[in-house]
């Protein structure tokens, strides 16, 4: 067993498959869930900020501090339950939106990580809420899996053609396999 298996495993949820069911890297999952969790803490303690506006007389900053705060909090208890121990069914919550496609989780995170900057577009909520916009992009791009080669994507015929989408023609041979095609006659 390798180191980074041993890791894994130490870092598995009880009742979590050892089988990974998808083609998400292991070090994007990590990224994810670092991300969302050291991010909401910061977003949490610059929405805190964003609450002491009140002082200056600035209701939205307030408003858009304690959305902040909540926002930060909802991600915190998706993507790290242990940290939220003293609220029940924090875990049962984790689960379930473990058991959902990771684009509704990048949906849900970029959505309530718009509305704190629209309402209060300073540098701490912009940051703040920011975090938590990233592990959203983190999400969809998990969610849209690896990169794929473009041309094995594409039509088999299309892709080994030398007149590719040009025209049609009855010599379906690649360049590669044809060096004679590069030499001059």
């Amino acid at each position: 067993m390798s180191f980074s298996e041993k890791i894994a495993t130490l870092m598995a949820r009880p009742g979590q498959d050892p089988v990974s069911k998808d083609d998400v890297p292991w070090w994007m999952k990590y990224l994810g869930r670092g991300v969302g969790t050291v991010g909401s803490f910061i977003a949490i303690l610059l929405g805190v900020w964003n609450c002491v506006a009140i002082l200056v007389g600035s209701a939205t900053a307030l408003i858009a501090g304690m959305w902040q705060i909540l926002a930060a909090f909802g991600v915190l208890c998706c993507e790290a339950p242990c940290c939220c121990m003293f609220v029940d069914h924090v875990q049962r919550l984790s689960e379930w939106v473990d058991k959902r496609p990771y684009w509704n989780r990048a949906l849900g995170y970029v959505i309530i990580s718009i509305p704190p900057i629209i309402l209060s577009p300073g540098l701490a909520t912009i940051f703040g809420s920011g975090l938590i916009f990233t592990t959203g992009v983190i999400y969809g791009m998990m969610a849209l899996g690896r990169k794929q080669d473009m041309a094995a994507a594409a039509s088999p015929q299309l892709a080994t053609s030398p007149t590719g989408l040009g025209g049609q023609s009855d010599h379906h041979t690649t360049l590669m396999e044809d060096p004679d095609v590069w030499r001059p006659t």
